[in-house]
């Protein structure tokens, strides 16, 4: 197989789905610290483990999303 068919074949490969179907939204986010953790793996109040602060939530728009 040559360059230009490889290209093709590759090109005309149907894509994988990148995100996990477990019914996330998004993900809380630590501004201070840079933590990050899944709507989906929280349990109780969004509160960053590291400093304690409140974590702010962040939808997820996309397949290439932070999730």
């Amino acid at each position: 197989m040559g360059l230009i068919e490889s290209v093709k074949a590759a090109l005309a490969s149907p894509t994988p789905k990148d995100r996990p179907a477990d019914g996330s939204e998004g993900a809380y986010w630590c501004d201070d610290c840079a933590v990050r953790i899944r709507d989906v793996d929280l349990e109780g109040e969004p509160v960053c483990p590291d400093c304690g602060t409140e974590m702010r939530f962040e939808r997820s728009t996309g397949r290439d999303c932070a999730c």
